[in-house]
């Protein structure tokens, strides 16, 4: 990937936006409805957790995030949970959600987390592929979509 970088943004900057936006589509798409799980732009702020857009060659091709979490998972104290994971249709399959989970580990662990939680949906194959593969592993259901059968959560220490 000749031109991948990560640029730090607030959840409201225009690039983060219509990212953001173009997810909710897919959801649609894929669930017949968008992600209704609450979002505080705050949640992104520092000391809460950080927000990114994944930049290739200049364009925006993908967001990716973490804030605090409660959740305790893996004997863990100190807990982020990764949100807005997306990467763009003409970006996939390029490593570039790879590299963007990896950014957040590294990110995540720089402010002292421990462990990382997400939930994804089963109609998501390929993200639940992409978590396992690194390293994540299943962990009981938390937050909006808690007991959900379309939700699976996933955790990993960093």
């Amino acid at each position: 990937m000749s031109d991948l970088r990560f640029e730090r943004v607030p959840i409201t900057h225009p690039d983060a936006q219509a990212l953001i936006e173009a997810v909710q589509a897919e959801y649609v798409v894929r669930y017949g409805g968008q992600d209704e799980s609450p979002i505080d732009p705050a949640d992104f702020e520092d000391p809460l957790g950080q927000f990114f857009v994944a930049y290739l060659d200049g364009s925006p091709v993908a967001t990716g995030a973490w804030r605090r979490s409660s959740v305790k998972a893996l004997g863990a104290e100190v807990t982020a949970e990764v949100k807005r994971m997306y990467v763009v249709p003409a970006a996939q399959r390029r490593g570039v959600a790879r590299r963007m989970l990896g950014h957040l580990e590294v990110t995540a662990a720089a402010e002292g987390i421990e462990v990382i939680v997400l939930e994804t949906g089963m109609k998501q194959p390929e993200a639940i592929a992409l978590y396992t593969s690194s390293g994540y592993e299943p962990i009981p259901g938390f937050g909006y979509y808690c007991g959900s059968e379309l939700s699976r959560c996933f955790g990993r220490r960093i």
